[in-house]
């Protein structure tokens, strides 16, 4: 995978990415800013990106 591909992401860590950086972006973040603080969140609030079958355990 290469940096900046979200395809190891699942649906709904990229609706919270996309809400975050909304949310950025109507504090008056800049775009490319608001991005990196949205993905930033969200690998903070779940480890990184994950779907079924990644051979994770916990």
């Amino acid at each position: 995978m290469t940096r900046g591909d979200k395809s190891a992401y699942t649906d709904k860590q990229k609706r919270e990415a996309r809400h975050i950086e909304q949310s950025e972006e109507k504090r008056g973040v800049a775009k490319k800013d608001a991005g990196r603080i949205a993905w930033a969140t969200v690998n903070k609030q779940d480890g990184g990106g994950k779907k079924s079958g990644t051979g994770r355990k916990h």
